[in-house]
Order: C-alpha cells, then sequence, then structure tokens
C-alpha cells in the first residue's frame, strides 16, 4: 500500500514578475494541488501583474499565504492614474490578495494542518527603520553614508508611506499592531514567522552591497523568534537564498531573484523550500540550543 506523502508548507520570494524570464517561469510552474506555499513579498510593483501572479499560484496550491515586500508597496502610476501610495496601495494589495483567496497580514493567522504539536502561521508586514545601520552612522546620514558604499534603495523615490510622516514612523505603527496580535496567542504556540524583511540584522549579509543593510528591517524584532516560540522564520528581500540558526529556530531566506541570479534551467519549482515537516527536523537533534550556524542554498 502507498503511503500519502505528508501536505507541505513550501515557501518563496521576490518572485519579481516585472521581468518576462520570471513571469514565464511562473506560468510553467507545475501545481502542488495539497501543498501549502508562503509567497514573502516583492511579486511585483504593477497592481495588475500581482493580480495575475495571485491567481496563478491560488490555482495551483490548497492554500497561499503572502505579506508584501518593498516593491509590491511602490507607489508606481499605472495606466496614466494617480498612484496609490502607503496605506491605500497595502489595503488594494490585501483587497486583490482577498479576491483569489489568498492570506494576508490582516487575516486571522491559520494553523497548520501536519501533525503533531498546533503551529501558527504568522504572516506579518513589518517593514524597516533604518536601526539596521552602523551604530557610528546617523539616521540622517544613511543615505549618502550608503551611496558612497554604492548601495542605493529605489525605495528612497518610491516607497511613500502616506499618510505616515517616515517609513520609520510606518514601521513603528506595524511593529505596534503586529505585536498585539502575536501577544494574543496562546502561551507556547509553536509559529511560523513570515516577513518579507529579516528581523535579525546579523542575518543581512549582501557581500555586492554591504551598504544597503538599513534598508532591511528594524532591530524591534530581533528576539521575536524566542518571544514567539517559532519553529521557523521565513524572509527574503536579501536575494541570498540560505539556511540560518539562531537559539535553536531556522530562518529561511527563500528569494527567487532577478533572472541573473537563478538558474532558468531548474525551473521556478526548484526554489521553493520546503519549511514544514521539517526536512532535516531528524538533524536538529544535533544542533545546540543556543548559537550560530548557517549555510548557503
Amino acid at each position: 500500500m502507498l503511503k500519502t506523502r505528508a501536505v507541505r508548507l513550501l515557501a518563496i520570494s521576490d518572485l519579481h514578475l516585472s521581468s518576462a524570464v520570471n513571469r514565464d517561469a511562473l506560468s510553467a510552474l507545475p501545481a502542488f494541488p495539497r501543498d501549502w506555499l508562503i509567497v514573502a513579498g516583492d511579486v511585483a510593483e504593477r497592481l495588475g501583474t500581482v493580480a495575475r501572479a495571485f491567481a496563478t499560484l491560488a490555482e495551483r496550491f490548497a492554500r497561499v499565504i503572502w505579506v508584501p515586500g518593498n516593491h509590491d508597496l511602490w507607489a508606481i502610476a499605472e495606466d496614466g492614474g494617480v498612484p496609490l501610495a502607503g496605506q491605500a496601495r497595502y489595503e488594494a494589495l490585501v483587497a486583490l490578495a482577498r479576491e483569489h483567496g489568498v492570506l494576508t497580514p490582516e487575516d486571522p493567522y491559520v494553523e497548520w494542518p501536519g501533525a503533531g504539536d498546533p503551529v501558527t502561521i504568522a504572516p506579518l508586514f513589518v517593514l524597516y527603520d533604518y536601526s539596521f545601520r552602523p551604530a557610528h552612522v546617523a539616521r540622517e546620514e544613511v543615505v549618502g553614508w550608503a551611496r558612497a558604499g554604492r548601495a542605493v534603495c529605489a525605495d528612497e523615490l518610491y516607497l511613500d508611506p502616506a499618510p505616515f510622516a517616515s517609513r520609520e514612523a510606518w514601521c513603528a505603527a506595524r511593529l505596534a499592531s503586529t505585536r498585539r496580535r502575536l501577544d494574543a496567542l496562546p502561551r507556547g504556540r509553536r509559529t511560523v514567522l513570515v516577513n518579507h524583511f529579516p528581523l535579525r540584522a546579523d542575518l543581512v549579509r549582501i557581500p555586492r552591497v554591504p551598504r544597503f543593510a538599513p534598508w532591511c528591517g528594524t532591530r524591534q524584532t530581533e528576539d521575536w523568534h524566542l518571544r514567539y516560540d517559532a519553529l521557523a522564520v521565513v524572509s527574503g528581500h536579501l536575494h541570498v537564498r540560505r539556511t540560518d540558526w539562531r537559539d535553536g529556530t531556522r530562518f529561511e531566506e527563500v528569494s527567487l531573484g532577478y533572472p541573473r541570479q537563478w538558474n532558468q534551467a531548474l525551473g521556478m519549482a526548484h526554489y521553493l523550500r520546503q519549511i514544514l515537516p521539517h526536512p532535516g527536523r531528524e538533524a536538529r537533534a544535533t544542533r545546540p540550543s543556543s548559537g550560530a550556524g548557517s549555510r548557503a542554498t
């Protein structure tokens, strides 16, 4: 008698579907009708492209869970209209997701249907506040300091935080609302935390542009993997696929990236990272219960 394969929780981010190569790869992605998929942000800059991606993925997976990336939030005019910015843009993305049955950070957290103790999947929308910068760099000096190291972030032009006064203020508001929801989880409930931006500064290692770090997260989330009993933390943004361990928690950077950053001959399916059940969980017992470890993928 054949054994039925367990339902899997898979993850990918940074599809960047403004690229025709990436759009073709999504079209060629096979169906995984029993599995769930996390899409950890940066689907596309245009709402129409995001909507088509949601429709495609919702047809091919049993459940899709999405969090916004910075590119998704860019205030870009479409069809000659006035661009949606900030909170209005985010709300439009949430509405698109819901039209296709895609779960968002504004929806109730869901429980993983796999075997074992309950695990809550928590999609988050937490921005950055420039606190990943070095201690000697003042906030008002960040852009110039980064540019001197050949790092430039287009968010400074396109990520309008309206109605908030700044991206830091928007980040602070998202931190407060997200903490309230996570704090309401049952004590001891294991979680999978999902955010586009890394939750820890020590996970930001981008050798090609090391001074890009200020646009990569907030130090306010540094201990969330412990505070909220995370089995795994899923993020993207860095375009550096890797697995890291901190304090016994697995951190997965699951970016696809731009065409030059992945092998098209392998197809998009190759880059779907399995989060649950953890394929190497038997190895976890041999890992230290605290400290750091990592591997590039």
